[in-house]
């Protein structure tokens, strides 16, 4: 290996796009065991590497330097080979400041908690310090190494303005856990999620839902990196071009929701987007179908909207996981709010706003199949439809030009 990253888990990762975009170089993804862990820093076969979960504390004793923010921190994320000898080096402070920063929140004289007691704990009580945080109190299950228990941050510390998440918790692919329930916080101002797996976690939804500033770790992510390949080939990576990557692997891994009622168009402009991005479009009806071999119809009549329901949701949740894609959804998908958050973890939803007038009705949609019953649904979703999307599209006469409405934004507007 010249250049990569060692974890014990590596599938989630999305650092090799990442330093193939910064300077071009191959950047080896490599799973280790503890074991294989020292056989492989003993051996010192590689260039340069980072080091992400559970390492970057159990590196530090092969290394010969620590660059003195990551021996005040206790953690190292970055270790550069120069002749033999190992030097190591924490990115993710700068990382995460970046984040921080960028999207204009201010840890200044805020109470803050970060959850979880791992290297990247440390380098978000060291971040939270330095960017003047009046307290910062660490929290564990276990209460080791200085952290408090989350009983205690519930009980004690409810009173807290940020929360930064630095737990693997609501990582790829355990998505629907969260490491904290936020509403006891009713001081609450930001919560920042290191994870980047998805774009948004539960966590960073859920807070984004009580209107409360929450950012996922992408950003971080690649300012990280930038610092990182800075060390590994000796050249300096400008902000925009960190802000130039970040667009780019954004881009390439959110998804592109479609919402709204049956007839509205979402299918024929979803294939344009589709094809003009080349990107995979998934059908949720069309999934049933062929995961059920019934279609939504058949299913609603001889087992109940129950049933169909239940089954949609399990087709979003497996979906949603998915990178870089275009989604039609059914049109009572919005019913639940779970697939809504679901959608939200990679995806940014266009509610497709035909006029009810608009829509032809279709025998073969059971509940819709008159103008009466459309209209109720309409006016049963309609607000739903409005409040769960991120853009509203007043369709054209056209799918074509439907899906050039859609892109327009999201070239323009796509954000974690």
């Amino acid at each position: 290996m010249k250049y990569g990253l060692i974890a014990n888990r590596v599938t989630h990762s999305f650092s090799a796009e990442i330093h193939k975009k910064l300077f071009g170089y191959d950047y080896e993804l490599k799973a280790l065991s503890e074991n294989q862990l020292h056989q492989f820093l003993s051996e010192r076969e590689f260039s340069a590497i980072n080091v992400t979960i559970p390492y970057k504390e159990s590196v530090i004793p092969y290394l010969d330097y620590i660059h003195p923010v990551a021996k005040s921190i206790g953690a190292v994320n970055t270790i550069v080979n120069r002749d033999g000898r190992l030097y190591g080096y924490n990115t993710d402070a700068g990382g995460l400041t970046a984040l921080i920063q960028t999207n204009g929140i201010s840890l200044k004289d805020k109470k803050v908690l970060v959850l979880g007691s791992g290297g990247t704990s440390k380098t978000a009580l060291y971040v939270a310090k330095q960017l003047g945080a009046r307290e910062v109190f660490r929290v564990s299950r276990n209460e080791k190494d200085g952290c408090i228990s989350y009983e205690t941050a519930l009980s004690a510390h409810n009173n807290s303005e940020v929360i930064i998440n630095t737990t693997p918790c609501g990582m790829f692919p355990e998505t629907d856990a969260t490491p904290i329930n936020i509403n006891a916080f009713p001081s609450l101002s930001a919560v920042i999620d290191v994870i980047y797996n998805p774009l948004k976690t539960k966590l960073v939804c859920q807070a984004q839902k009580k209107k409360i500033k929450a950012v996922g770790g992408l950003y971080m992510l690649v300012a990280q990196a930038a610092l990182a390949a800075e060390l590994f080939v000796d050249k300096s990576v400008e902000e925009i071009k960190i802000k130039e990557v970040y667009r780019q692997i954004l881009k390439s891994k959110q998804n592109i929701v479609l919402t709204g009622m049956p007839g509205c168009g979402k299918s024929s402009a979803g294939k344009y987007v589709a094809k003009k991005l080349g990107a995979r479009f998934i059908d949720t009806d069309d999934k049933i179908t062929q995961q059920t071999g019934a279609s939504p119809s058949e299913i609603i009549n001889f087992k109940g909207e129950q049933a169909f329901r239940d089954i949609e949701s399990d087709i979003i949740k497996e979906i949603s996981q998915l990178n870089g894609c275009v989604i039609s959804t059914g049109g009572g998908a919005v019913l639940r709010e779970e697939n809504i958050e679901n959608l939200l973890k990679n995806g940014r939803i266009y509610f497709i706003n035909r006029p009810l007038e608009d829509i032809k009705i279709s025998d073969d949609r059971p509940l819709s199949s008159t103008r009466e019953l459309l209209k109720k649904r309409f006016e049963e979703r309609y607000d739903i439809y409005c409040n769960s999307a991120d853009v509203i599209i007043n369709p054209l006469d056209g799918a074509e030009l439907n899906a050039d409405l859609i892109l327009e934004d999201f070239n323009e507007n796509s954000c974690n």
